[in-house]
């Protein structure tokens, strides 16, 4: 599908210079500058292109001059939908990326190469249409034929700031340090620092713009080299065994180059092409990611001469690859979950990866946590008032008598895990507050198995949500039941009022079907009847966080879904610590948009509802 564009006879499609243009391109650097005089973007792991849209159409074109306008309908698509507002302003030149975002930082590379395989029309559009890619733009090159590349980048990144509500726009940051911690917290690709005086310099590899890259490194072994390419292999131990992560070739000086390469020839077995080592070389790699015996960009970082090769195992560099910040990390071999097992260095990675999506939801709210210190089998406790041994380093709220949790950072999150914290419960309103950001409706089956009943209120909900015109979320609770979130702007309601109108929507479910729904609170008056907890939404009250693991058998997850999976097939068991960030990578977070929703939720006919049956 990738294609060279033919740059005769093109008439309106694309103008010849646009496919001649080479983008500016940055160079690498290890030392991040700093001063009045730079700004910060995210470095973004996708496709560079340039967007050129024109009344007649819009084209994606690559950096080598490949056409990619075929490869992403939907970014053309979403573009295109606009021009008749924006015609006048037309044509438009855009440098920038095409991604698959995960999170706002954070981009997919595996998922683009995917997509960049795939030859025929039906693929790319159902992949479009599960997937989507995002064309995100960083400068604006030419607009309505008049070209800015002579101006300063920051009089360029104004002029792109006119196009927000049409073009997706990376930020830009003039204090290094909050980019710093966003592209650690999300495990992005990088940073890109940009002269502000700086011109656009087609084709150049500029220090005006710097790149400065998020490297993880692992601890491999090297047990054979490639003379005819230069390519070091690097394994790691997985149990017994050594296993393949990929190949190595740059970042070593010359004469480290050439003190290994004479060391593999000297004292390793020639076999075919490759000299190969019977007990290897443990050397630090740094990459960007590694999957499937290949790591994303290698470099030589370190000879780790104080380490044995048994140390260099597949745990360690699952470790490394996540990122953790340097604290202490205690007993991670106790097993946590025992069936499947489940130990505290899995619950660790889950909420170091989970992290940038758990965190928006308990940011600024006082914290419950149910700690299981020797696992889920054995003693557990509640726990909202933070311990005297808690670093300094550790949130929290000082009241009048008592210290309460809060968890606003990623060493928090971890800190809180390490302790054994398995669950993570929030009230309905943050610190400042005293009115609800949410209404939840919590819906609780008798027992695992009537999980149908939680699916049919949960359907019966959305209905009324969506005549009632409001913009609803729902997720397993990672328990027997589900739960329905509808996101508010702090104060546009009281708890006063959230109560009668969940009370009154909770009547109105239960009068189509009083066999199956109830709101009685006592269980030995429910009979096989879902409970429908509307008390639970108060304040003081408190509900599972998105994304918090549970202290249950299977290690499950409070699972955010898109309502399209809510239907009979769906299993809660299913969504567990092991699977779900490879289900966010995949499908995306179906609460991606959740805080976002406060600013537009409309609630007129919530309100005259609630004075009806006032």
């Amino acid at each position: 599908m990738m294609k060279r564009v033919n740059q005769e006879g093109l008439g309106t499609l694309v103008e010849k210079e646009v496919l001649m243009l080479k983008p500016m391109l940055p160079t690498l650097t290890e030392d991040t500058p700093e001063g009045p005089s730079w700004v910060y973007e995210v470095k973004y792991d996708g496709f560079r292109a340039l967007l050129h849209w024109t009344k007649e159409n819009v084209t994606l074109t690559s950096r080598n001059g490949n056409d990619l306008t075929d490869q992403f309908p939907e970014i053309i698509k979403a573009i295109a939908d606009q021009t008749p507002s924006v015609k006048n302003e037309l044509p438009l030149l855009l440098d920038g990326e095409i991604c698959i975002l995960t999170t706002s930082i954070q981009s997919q590379f595996s998922l683009l190469q995917k997509r960049n395989r795939m030859r025929s029309k039906d693929p790319i559009n159902q992949a479009a249409a599960e997937r989507p890619a995002t064309f995100v733009a960083f400068d604006l090159l030419k607009q309505n034929n008049e070209t800015y590349m002579s101006q300063s980048y920051q009089e360029r990144r104004k002029r792109l700031g006119k196009w927000k509500d049409c073009v997706h726009i990376v930020d830009s940051y003039s204090n290094l340090k909050d980019i710093q911690e966003l592209v650690f917290l999300h495990r992005g690709e990088g940073i890109v620092a940009k002269n502000k005086k700086s011109t656009y310099k087609p084709g150049e590899r500029s220090n005006d713009w710097l790149k400065i890259k998020n490297w993880r490194v692992i601890q491999t072994v090297l047990t054979a080299y490639k003379p005819e390419n230069g390519y070091f292999h690097a394994a790691v131990y997985k149990g017994d065994n050594l296993v393949d992560v990929g190949s190595v070739k740059h970042g070593l000086s010359t004469e480290g180059q050439q003190t290994l390469q004479t060391f593999f020839t000297n004292k390793g077995q020639k076999s075919g092409d490759l000299y190969t080592l019977q007990t290897g070389v443990c050397v630090g790699v740094r990459c960007l990611h590694a999957q499937k015996n290949d790591l994303r960009e290698p470099m030589f970082d370190s000879f780790l001469l104080e380490l044995s090769p048994e140390d260099c195992t597949l745990d360690q560099m699952e470790w490394d690859l996540s990122l953790f910040p340097q604290m202490e990390y205690t007993n991670l071999d106790k097993t946590l979950w025992p069936g499947p097992p489940f130990q505290k260095r899995d619950l660790l990675m889950y909420l170091r990866k989970v992290a940038p999506y758990l965190l928006p939801f308990v940011k600024d709210k006082k914290l419950t946590v149910i700690r299981f210190p020797e696992g889920i089998d054995e003693e557990s406790f509640f726990q909202k008032h933070l311990p005297d041994y808690a670093p300094m380093f550790v949130n929290r709220l000082e009241g009048s008598e008592e210290t309460y949790m809060i968890c606003n950072d990623l060493p928090t999150l971890l800190w809180h895990g390490n302790q054994g914290a398995i669950e993570y419960h929030l009230p309905f309103e943050k610190v400042d507050e005293t009115a609800p950001d949410e209404i939840v409706f919590d819906l609780d089956p008798p027992e695992r198995e009537a999980f149908p009943l939680a699916i049919k209120a949960a359907t019966l909900l959305k209905t009324i949500f969506d005549r009632l015109e409001l913009l609803t979320f729902v997720k397993t609770s990672g328990g027997k039941g589900m739960q329905v979130h509808i996101p508010i702007q702090p104060g546009s309601l009281t708890y006063e009022e959230t109560r009668a109108f969940t009370e009154k929507v909770a009547q109105l479910v239960i009068g189509q079907h009083p066999d199956l729904f109830t709101t009685e609170r006592l269980k030995k008056n429910r009979g096989n009847r879902l409970y429908i907890d509307y008390v639970q939404h108060a304040e003081g009250k408190t509900i599972i966080s998105p994304y918090s693991p549970r202290g249950r058998e299977g290690a499950t997850v409070a699972t955010p879904l898109y309502w399209e999976e809510v239907k009979e097939t769906l299993d809660p068991s299913s969504f567990h610590i092991g699977n779900t960030l490879d289900r966010l990578e995949e499908i995306g977070c179906p609460f991606a948009s959740f805080h976002e929703t406060r600013e537009a939720q409309n609630l007129q006919l919530v309100k005259k509802l609630i004075e009806e049956e006032s």
